[in-house]
């Protein structure tokens, strides 16, 4: 299997918490799909894979149709997002991805989080060199596809590597190749179940147990905060 198939099988699910808080995350993203471009996500391939990712998490079509209504009320505040990078102790480095409102209170939260526990803020751009930006789309296997075949037609969208496991099939390629992957695979008639742009880790490392338990407490209070949408870590 491939590096970035192990990673993403491993990330998983990990550590998204209670649909409490995952939904309201899920519906930020939606609300800036729909802000940017058309509230009609056959118009709106940025829409279309966010309401993608939302199904794939089990939330409800009410909470969908609400984020994305939320995006035309005169009283919805533009997010930007907004990109933070630190270093937490055994040499472990985080990349946490935010969506805000208000980035004075967002950047005060994730130092104040990073600082509490051990960690430091970086300055930007200091881990970019470490992790490979990378479009991640996972589609279910369907008896009559033709896995060589499918590689051979999307080459040409950027496709880098493919995997099967357990009946899921996961494309990976280059961050800049993740619209035309998407597109290329919706007119093929494949439906997508998730899609995703992540960061995997160029060298990374293992820790003990013990110190392990010290990094989940960072980046489990910084999932709790509603402006962080993801977080990355060099950890194998």
């Amino acid at each position: 299997m491939g590096r970035a198939f192990e990673y993403r099988k491993a990330s998983k699910l990990k550590r998204w918490g209670a649909m409490s808080k995952l939904f309201p995350k899920l519906g930020k993203i939606i609300t800036m799909a729909a802000k940017e471009g058309s509230s009609d996500p056959d118009m709106n391939s940025k829409l279309r894979t966010a309401i993608i990712n939302a199904k794939a998490e089990n939330m409800p079509k009410d909470n969908i149709d609400a984020a994305i209504k939320r995006a035309s009320a005169k009283d919805t505040a533009s997010m930007l997002e907004v990109n933070f990078e630190g270093k937490a102790p055994h040499g472990v480095q985080i990349f946490i991805e935010t969506m805000t409102d208000n980035n004075t209170r967002t950047v005060a939260n994730v130092k104040n989080i990073l600082v509490k526990n051990g960690a430091e803020m970086l300055t930007k751009g200091s881990l970019e060199f470490m992790f490979d930006r990378k479009a991640l789309i996972e589609f279910t296997l369907k008896d009559d596809m033709d896995i060589e075949e499918l590689e051979l037609e999307l080459i040409d969208a950027g496709l880098e590597e493919i995997d099967v496991d357990d009946g899921v099939v996961l494309v990976t390629g280059n961050y800049k190749s993740f619209g035309a992957l998407n597109d290329a695979l919706e007119a093929m008639g494949i439906e997508i179940t998730k899609a995703n742009l992540e960061r995997i880790a160029n060298n990374p490392i293992t820790i003990t147990e013990k110190q392990q338990a010290d990094i989940d407490k960072i980046l489990e209070k910084l999932e709790d905060d509603e402006d962080v949408q993801k977080v990355f870590t060099n950890l194998s």
